[in-house]
């Protein structure tokens, strides 16, 4: 493949995802039991991507620490976005540190190297500007696109209608030319946005769109990591050694013989099942997570540090980091109404989001759909329920 170099925008909050963006950015989250950003570093990797260029910003600290200066034998550079200007402006960020044709992938996005491979053949067979088009049966939440012969013949951001089959995937195959086409673009409320940029590339000449398929998901609120960890764990997308089934146990985990796993479950490095503990269906425990005797996990998503005491029942749950759950937690599952700033949405698959640092005493409980912000203190036998602010102490 003649594209060695490929950057990856990273520099977005999430905001639809608070509170768990409260102290990391979106592409840091867990798809099931690694962050969002490694699946794409993966399918990078897999696509003789050689060097990579890694636009940071909100949070930026959470990205380096993680991944260092390099990943899987690939050399990272990291140019900051220091404030949040829109996607075109990110990729300005990396104007100085790319010398010739360039990938340009979303950091947020789980997806996989067949995605990356279409758009890099087609790139090289046109030498035309190129984008990822997937086919989804809904496009509202995403940018709808429209082809005409392999060309892109019109883009629609977040379409009313359900007229579109097909959505923007958010990876793109670019000559160095791109960043005086951005210089080119008009600011929109202060942004530049990579699609005004497309926009004009369409005006002027063709970009092509490449109809491809592979894994991609996104997670655009918060009961969607429930949804992102289903795909990953169905496609069979993680790391640790397979034991049965769809059952994959690191070496490093301890799983007690009485415990039993119910897959797809994953079960991450220095994990500790407990006597008599039920984990999964469709339930991910990233590293070091706890989960006491007699608890029982289903279809929830627990980040690492995650401690979840005896006796504990979890469904359709999403921990942070360095969360503990006192003996006989409850957290009975969805579906639920949730509000997420101003709007409510209705019959969503959470039972209770729980960020960093969250600790709730014994015999605690989480109403459905329940946002609980970071380091918040929920005391013993309280019904947590709504909002509950980051730092908030909830007592009977």
């Amino acid at each position: 493949m003649s594209i060695d170099t490929a950057v990856v925008l990273a520099a977005g909050e999430g905001t639809r995802l608070r509170p768990l963006t409260r102290n990391r950015p979106k592409p840091m989250l867990p798809a099931a039991n690694r962050p969002i950003m490694e699946y794409v570093f993966d399918a990078l990797v897999a696509a003789d991507v050689r060097r990579i260029v890694v636009v940071v910003g909100y949070k930026r600290d959470r990205v380096q620490d993680h991944f260092g200066p390099t990943y899987d034998g690939v050399d990272l550079k990291y140019v900051t976005q220091h404030k949040q200007l829109g996607s075109g402006h990110a990729l300005l960020q990396a104007r100085h540190a790319v010398d010739g044709p360039a990938l340009v992938v979303n950091g947020d996005r789980v997806i996989d190297a067949n995605i990356v491979r279409d758009v890099c053949d087609e790139f090289e067979r046109s030498g035309e500007p190129t984008m990822a088009v997937l086919e989804r049966p809904e496009t509202s939440q995403y940018g709808a696109v429209v082809l005409h012969e392999g060309d892109v013949s019109q883009l629609v951001e977040k379409p009313d209608t359900d007229e579109y089959r097909l959505i923007n995937a958010g990876v793109y195959a670019f000559e160095p030319s791109i960043f005086a086409a951005i210089d080119d673009t008009e600011r929109a409320d202060g942004e530049l946005a990579l699609t005004d940029t497309i926009g004009d590339l369409m005006d002027a000449g063709r970009v092509r769109g490449v109809r491809t398929e592979g894994m991609w998901v996104d997670a655009t609120y918060p009961w969607d990591l429930l949804t992102v960890a289903d795909e990953v764990l169905a496609r069979g997308h993680v790391d640790e050694p397979q034991r049965e089934g769809q059952v994959w146990v690191d070496p490093a985990a301890n799983v007690h013989e009485t415990a039993i796993l119910q897959g797809p479950v994953v079960v991450g490095p220095d994990c500790e099942v407990g006597p008599g503990a039920v984990v999964g269906a469709n339930t991910a425990l990233g590293q070091n997570v706890t989960v006491g005797a007699n608890a029982t996990v289903r279809n929830s998503v627990l980040d690492t540090d995650t401690r979840v005491e005896s006796g504990s029942t979890l469904i359709d749950a999403v921990t942070g980091q360095d969360v503990t759950l006192g003996a006989g937690t409850v957290v009975p599952g969805g579906p639920a109404d949730v509000r997420i700033g101003q709007t409510v949405f209705e019959d969503r698959r959470l039972g209770a989001v729980v960020a960093d640092r969250v600790v709730a005493e014994g015999d605690a409980s989480f109403s459905p759909g329940t946002l609980v912000g970071p380091g918040a203190h929920i005391g013993t036998s309280v019904r947590a329920s709504g909002t509950v602010v980051g730092g908030a102490e909830v007592v009977r």
